[in-house]
């Protein structure tokens, strides 16, 4: 459960449509505005499109919610476990692409919902289970 979770804090699950007028136009998603060190600080979960939103990022342990993930513009990501350390080897390294509003990271596809160079959401269904739905959000550093 602790690897699906991770995932979904990497980056989300699977793509779902969405609407690109909240993105600054100097600030469209993109390897260069992207890259960067983000850190976690929201994951909700619906169970479906009409189902009550579910606070998962606050039922992260303390050693979770404060890793980093710094996404190269080389297409490599890594995943750092700072601050409160949750396991000796827990940092990792993986890729990373965007192609218009879809970004894939450790092989799971999600949609850019919201970016402006600072914020990043990402919405991702299915996630675990047939039609729920994640939103991640991202703050960069």
């Amino acid at each position: 459960m602790k690897d699906i979770i991770l995932s979904l804090v990497i980056l989300g699950s699977t793509v779902v449509a969405c609407k690109k007028s909240d993105t600054n136009p100097s600030c469209d998603p993109n390897i260069t505005t992207l890259t960067g060190i983000y850190k976690t600080t929201a994951i909700i979960y619906k169970a479906n499109s009409s189902g009550t939103e579910q606070d998962i990022f606050s039922t992260l342990d303390a050693c979770e919610k404060d890793n980093e993930i710094i996404l190269n513009a080389n297409g490599i990501a890594q995943y750092i476990d700072i601050g409160l350390v949750c396991s000796l080897n827990a940092n990792s390294t993986s890729t990373w692409s965007i192609s218009g509003n879809t970004i894939t990271m450790d092989g799971t596809i999600g949609s850019i919902q919201f970016f402006d160079c600072k914020k990043l959401i990402v919405i991702t269904s299915p996630g675990i289970f047939p039609g729920d739905i994640y939103r991640v959000t991202y703050e960069k550093k």
